[in-house]
């Protein structure tokens, strides 16, 4: 009788550890940042129908990296709780502290009892009546939990976009102004090119907001002409100078010389 492959519960805590990392850090990032009227979200997403940012109640928001399949069963999941609780007692009553709760106790036991932990990093985010009273919640694979400001990052290389973002994020900063402080650090990943500039590459973008002006639902999706109007205007290339020395408007000496500056 053979007997089976024993593995320590360290190591097997381990494993299922790093198994987890490498599929977020695959991910592509989400940046979570709060601004003067609300809280921002803003991921990197080629996709146009399968979304990382959603609405889970009237003011919480959800945010994911990780396994699309996953996170999308802990949004609906999250959904379904959000809607039962209000349901029950009043819509007030919801929290994204509550559900962030409920969220890593899943996570936990999932990564605890189940062969294959979830790939999945997951931030809730829940405007106040004031700017005091926001909240953001980043919830791991493993079950933790932790109540963060002024932003979040998750996926990619979450090291280098965090320190970029200490330096520019800024709760009093207006919409424009905090869309523009994410995008540069998500470019800030940018691979550089041979001159040792970061190069500049379009990034596709899935934004939306948690607007605290908004009556009852906050949560609003900026896409198409209301999202170009609030991205950094793009900075034209410098034209090259005449290094043929025609078109100078001076002439090279007395009279019409061949420097001239006429035109056909």
């Amino acid at each position: 009788m053979t007997m089976p492959l024993y593995a320590s519960p360290e190591q097997l805590m381990r494993e299922r550890s790093e198994l987890a990392r490498k599929g977020i850090a695959r991910g592509r990032s989400v940046v979570v940042l709060k601004y003067s009227g609300g809280v921002l979200f803003v991921a990197e997403n080629t996709s146009a129908t399968l979304h990382k940012v959603a609405e889970i109640y009237d003011r919480i928001g959800f945010a994911a990296v990780g396994r699309f399949s996953e996170f999308e069963n802990l949004r609906v999941a999250g959904i379904r709780h959000a809607d039962l609780k209000g349901y029950q007692y009043d819509r007030r009553d919801v929290s994204a502290r509550a559900l962030a709760n409920a969220y890593a106790a899943t996570l936990g036991s999932i990564f605890t009892e189940q062969l294959k932990p979830f790939e999945v990093e997951v931030c809730l985010a829940e405007v106040g009546a004031t700017a005091a009273e926001d909240q953001l919640y980043r919830l791991t694979f493993d079950g933790g939990i932790f109540d963060e400001s002024p932003f979040v990052v998750m996926g990619g290389q979450t090291d280098t976009i965090s320190a970029k973002l200490k330096d520019v994020v800024d709760p009093e900063h207006d919409l424009r102004t905090a869309l523009a402080s994410a995008i540069e650090g998500l470019r800030a990943t940018a691979t550089p090119n041979g001159n040792g500039a970061a190069a500049e590459t379009e990034i596709k973008l899935e934004v939306a907001v948690l607007d605290r002006a908004r009556p009852r639902r906050a949560f609003r999706r900026l896409s198409g002409a209301a999202l170009e109007a609030l991205l950094p205007a793009k900075e034209e290339p410098a034209e090259k100078p005449d290094e043929s020395g025609e078109g100078d408007g001076k002439d090279s000496g007395s009279g019409k010389g061949e420097g001239s500056a006429e035109k056909e």
